[in-house]
């Protein structure tokens, strides 16, 4: 069924208006949602409410997961699997960036409904994630957070 839409944004200002609601979602995390746990847990990346990315990068691609679209008679038809399908395309759509030599940052401010409307998006779709692309810049760090050896997160049988 393919319960996804892709908007590219690549136009400053509206990559502007992203990154000003964006901060605005994380400024209210960061100071009433978020519980000391998480900021403990978030602090050794380095992240904060400042989101300067969202408009540097040269491209911003928004993920939307459609819960029903209309049907070639234009009626409503539900969706199946709908997260499960767009985490999917979300995950091959990293791949082929990073295989053509870009870099990602998966960017997910909570409550993202301000994207619909600044994209223009029905109310059908809600917004997964937000992909910042491009060529990473000379001074671009990932942070070494480790990972889990094989054996915490597979069972073989």
């Amino acid at each position: 069924m393919q319960p996804w839409h892709f908007c590219i944004v690549q136009d400053p200002v509206i990559k502007r208006q992203i990154r000003i609601q964006a901060e605005e979602e994380e400024r209210e995390f960061y100071t009433t949602r978020a519980t000391t746990e998480w900021l403990n847990d978030l602090a050794p990346l380095g992240t904060d409410s400042n989101k300067p990315f969202l408009e540097t990068a040269p491209a911003l691609i928004v993920v939307f997961a459609q819960a029903w679209r209309l049907s070639d008679d234009s009626k409503p038809k539900k969706n199946y699997y709908v997260t499960e399908s767009v985490g999917i395309a979300t995950g091959f759509l990293i791949q082929a960036l990073h295989e053509c030599g870009l870099a990602t940052l998966t960017h997910t401010p909570s409550p993202m409904k301000f994207l619909n409307a600044i994209l223009g998006r029905p109310q059908n779709e809600r917004p997964f994630v937000v992909l910042v692309t491009g060529h990473p810049t000379d001074n671009a760090r990932v942070p070494d957070i480790g990972k889990f050896p094989l054996n915490k997160i597979a069972t073989f049988y």
